[in-house]
């Protein structure tokens, strides 16, 4: 066995490092350190853009380049990205595939130890596997395909099903709301294209999973989801990668679209290693009675950047946000939610717990926007930290705009400590005291991880008992 074998070997017997791998790479086509308007024309020659989207990306690049870095952000953080010195699109120039077995084998083994085949034959309706730019899996079931449900990456949206996927493409998230989003705009590449027609209900979860390979390297993943009127649908994704010396970007957007009276839930658990800034852009649009659910768990990064949003654009409307975020030694995570009432008798729900280890920092930004020709709007704001160190930091920034005097809004924030008094009682019970610890921690967001599928939170509970190890004292 030569020693890169052994080496890939050895991180696969070790459980606690499941995602810190990679392989040598492999690609056909690589647009280059540094963002021009050449790498922009690299992209598009190479996806064989319609015009219309060359266009869409050279305006979104004009845009990137005239906006400032975000000032009220983490801006000492944002200030160490080098914009130079990233690749904005790496692909070996297959297409992806169809069948698990036509997967080549480097990226095959990739998703193998993520467990996404055997996710996707226990409980999945439909897959799509991102490796750096594009997919290289994408498979949706026959009983789901055939109720008319489009589940495609975005190149196959935009060219494939352009009278349904351009309406609403960039209008949710334009290029101009803010820089990240603008670059994205001008080199996104892979991401999820869902289209579900009126009245089907989707019975089993859709997911995407992302895995950044390459070093030095962005990824860009565009996501545009549609349930039409009385559709429901479930979407989940998850996003890993190897643990590079070097700072790795990523920048996605995700635009939502709910239409009368239809139900769209979105989950994320992200689990990236410590050198990935994590600035994204996610917002749904909510219809007359239908409701856009963003259910999100933050672990890993080194910088996260991260507030979904809904837009209750119908009467009646429902928009929620359910986080959890761990941010541990030399991680940030900056989460929250934007909540934004524009019809009568919507509601909005907020619920965001966060949690600070060693020196690790957490902060909630919120935004509720209620206007004053409005009447009969709701909205609840729960955001709770807890500390785990002396040392750790939380940070809470709401911003609730109410005017008129026929809505009713509430908010609630605690801030609180691991007692000494209850790891002590645990101890005294034949646990360890980083046993203790892990338990109280997950008590303190079980409530929420019960909103995840059984085999997130499973993952989830896993996760945060590996960010606990070697937290106390």
């Amino acid at each position: 066995m030569d020693k890169e074998s052994q080496t890939v070997t050895a991180i696969a017997e070790e459980k606690d490092t499941v995602g810190d791998f990679t392989f040598p790479e492999r690609n056909k086509f690589d647009a280059g350190y540094g963002l021009s308007e050449a790498t922009v024309d690299y992209i598009c020659d190479v996806k064989n853009d319609p015009d219309w989207v060359r266009d869409f990306r050279k305006k979104a690049l004009r845009i990137f380049e005239e906006k400032p870095m975000p000032t009220h952000w983490a801006t000492k953080d944002l200030e160490t990205i080098n914009f130079d010195k990233i690749r904005y699109y790496l692909s070996d120039g297959e297409r992806p595939k169809r069948s698990w077995d036509e997967v080549p084998d480097d990226i095959k083994e990739t998703f193998e130890r993520l467990g996404i085949p055997e996710q996707e034959r226990a409980f999945l309706a439909g897959v799509e596997a991102q490796f750096d730019s594009e997919a290289a899996y994408s498979n949706v079931k026959d009983a789901v395909s055939e109720q008319g449900v489009i589940f495609v990456n975005s190149a196959e949206g935009l060219k494939e099903h352009e009278e349904v996927f351009r309406p609403w493409f960039g209008k949710v998230i334009p290029s101009s709301d803010n820089k990240f989003s603008a670059l994205n705009s001008a080199v996104f590449s892979g991401g999820s294209f869902i289209y579900v027609p009126p009245g089907v209900k989707v019975t089993h979860p859709l997911q995407a999973y992302f895995r950044i390979n390459s070093e030095n390297f962005g990824q860009f993943e565009r996501t545009l989801i549609i349930v039409d009127e009385g559709a429901e649908l479930t979407y989940m994704e998850g996003c890993t990668a190897p643990k590079f010396e070097t700072a790795t970007l990523h920048s996605a957007v995700v635009e939502l679209v709910a239409m009368k009276d239809a139900k769209l839930q979105y989950i994320t658990v992200q689990n990236w290693s410590s050198n990935v800034f994590n600035l994204v852009t996610k917002r749904g649009i909510a219809h007359e009675n239908a409701e856009v659910r963003w259910i999100d768990c933050n672990i890993g990064s080194r910088l996260t950047m991260k507030y979904p949003g809904v837009v209750m654009k119908g009467k009646g409307a429902r928009g929620e946000v359910v986080s959890i975020a761990l941010a541990n030694d030399g991680q940030h995570q900056d989460t929250g939610a934007k909540m934004i009432h524009a019809a009568d008798n919507t509601t909005s729900n907020v619920v965001s717990k966060s949690i600070s280890v060693g020196e690790g920092r957490s902060t909630y930004r919120g935004q509720v926007h209620i206007p004053k020709h409005l009447k009969g709007c709701v909205n609840n704001t729960e955001c709770d930290a807890l500390l785990i160190n002396s040392k750790s930091k939380t940070d809470t920034y709401p911003a609730i705009s109410v005017k008129g005097n026929k809505h009713a809004t509430q908010h609630e924030a605690s801030v609180s400590q691991v007692s000494e008094e209850q790891i002590f009682y645990m101890q005294q019970r034949g646990l360890s005291e980083a046993e203790a610890m892990s338990l109280s921690v997950n008590g303190f967001v079980n409530d929420l991880v019960r909103e995840f599928p059984m085999e997130y939170s499973v993952e989830l509970k896993r996760l945060i008992d590996l960010e606990m190890e070697g937290s106390v004292g």
